[in-house]
Parts: structure tokens; C-alpha cells; sequence
């Protein structure tokens, strides 16, 4: 879904306004180089670029609570990502295409946007995770598995059936500044854990993160 499977009911959680408007796509100033692609023979520098965050039971920050975020880039200089599993709402598709001035006629289906988390959310700043079989113009490669795209017009070719096999909306995204990450880490925020295609972009929201802390060792 980016929402064209099926139609569901708007689930508006207090971010109606948000969702309301349209929302600009752009890429913010990530940490890393644009592709982060690591020289050969130095994936170290990677990090845990192209895994999952997944949030300790015990963790002190409210707004990452049981969050399982996938990490688009984490380099020397910081880290960057977006959550996976908290649903802000839905829109129809159609709506939400005009709304950033494209207009396919009546197209079925809707659009469920997720938080991303707190950076840039107010602003309506959004970004499409998605499989790797798309790649546009504005197409960030993560790894073989995973990119993300901070393009408008990838909605339309998920509109017209001509997008990635999976993708996710994310409104907002979660970001570290150098050192911050590790040092959460080190204070026993955050496991990581292996990225899995399913867990990322199915909509079992109420399991995916006690999946995702199976997946990372943690007894719950």
C-alpha cells in the first residue's frame, strides 16, 4: 500500500491539517554523501545504514516509544531515518494528487501517511521509502533491497501502476547529530537489527516492533 490497495476510512489522529495539505518531497541535509555508497573494502563506514533501530522497553524519550525505525544513513558526521510502524492517518489519493497539482482524474484507492518522526514534521515535509525496483531523479539508493525518493511524481506512477512493489509514506523523519546515535546506543536506547522487506512495509503495526525486538535478541 501507499494506499492504492484498498480504500480505507481517514484516520485522523490530530494531524488532519497536516495530511490536508500538500506536502513537499525534498531531501532534507542527510548526514553522509548523497548515495551513501562506501568505497570498497571500507563497509564499515556504513554503520547501520540499511538496518532497523529498534526502541528498548526501557527507553526515556516518549516520542520513540516501541518505534522501529530503518535507517536511511549513518555516517561519522550523524544518522538519519524514518519510522516504520506509527500511522498518522489516510487520504484518498486522488485528493491528495490535486492537492500537489496532479491531476489523474479519479483515481481509486488512498494514501497512508506515517511519522516519520519529529524533524521537519510541521512543515509537511515527506518521504516515500520504497523497494529498489524504482529509481527516479530524485531516488536515494540505501542498498540493493531498499531506497527512498523524495520525488511527487513517484505517487503518480504509483497511481498509473507503474511504482515500486512496496513503498511507505513517511511524513517527518528522525534524525542524530554526530555521535548522538552511538551514544543512545551505548546508553541501551536502541538495538539494531537486520532490515526485512515484510516487516518494514506490511501493515501489521501492532506486532511490527515485538518482530522487530525478536529479530534483535531482545527477550520481551
Amino acid at each position: 500500500m501507499l494506499g492504492i490497495a484498498r480504500v480505507r476510512p481517514i484516520a485522523d489522529r490530530g494531524f488532519g491539517p497536516l495530511i490536508a495539505l500538500a506536502v513537499s518531497l525534498a531531501l532534507p541535509a542527510f548526514p553522509g554523501r548523497a548515495d551513501d555508497k562506501a568505497p570498497a573494502g571500507s563497509r564499515n563506514t556504513l554503520f547501520l545504514t540499511g538496518q532497523l533501530l529498534v526502541a528498548s522497553p526501557d527507553i526515556a524519550d516518549p516520542r520513540f516509544t516501541e518505534t522501529v525505525i530503518y535507517v536511511v544513513t549513518h555516517h561519522p558526521d550523524g544518522a538519519a531515518g524514518l519510522i516504520v510502524n506509527k500511522v498518522l492517518g489516510d487520504r484518498t489519493l486522488a485528493d491528495f494528487l490535486k492537492r500537489n497539482d496532479i491531476d489523474l482524474g479519479d483515481v481509486e484507492g488512498t494514501i497512508r501517511f506515517h511519522y516519520g518522526g519529529p524533524v521537519e514534521l510541521s512543515i509537511g515535509k515527506g518521504f516515500v521509502l520504497h523497494t529498489s525496483d524504482y529509481h527516479g531523479p530524485k531516488t536515494r539508493v540505501v542498498d540493493e533491497r531498499i531506497s527512498m525518493t523524495t520525488d511527487i511524481h513517484l505517487l503518480k506512477s504509483i497511481a498509473e501502476g507503474k511504482g515500486p512493489r512496496h513503498s511507505l509514506m513517511a511524513l517527518g523523519y528522525t534524525g542524530w547529530s554526530e555521535g548522538q546515535l552511538e551514544a543512545e546506543i551505548a546508553r541501551g536506547d536502541w538495538l539494531s537489527a537486520p532490515a526485512d522487506e515484510k516487516l518494514i512495509f506490511d501493515d501489521e503495526y501492532d506486532t511490527k516492533w515485538k518482530r522487530a525486538s525478536q529479530k534483535a535478541g531482545q527477550k520481551l
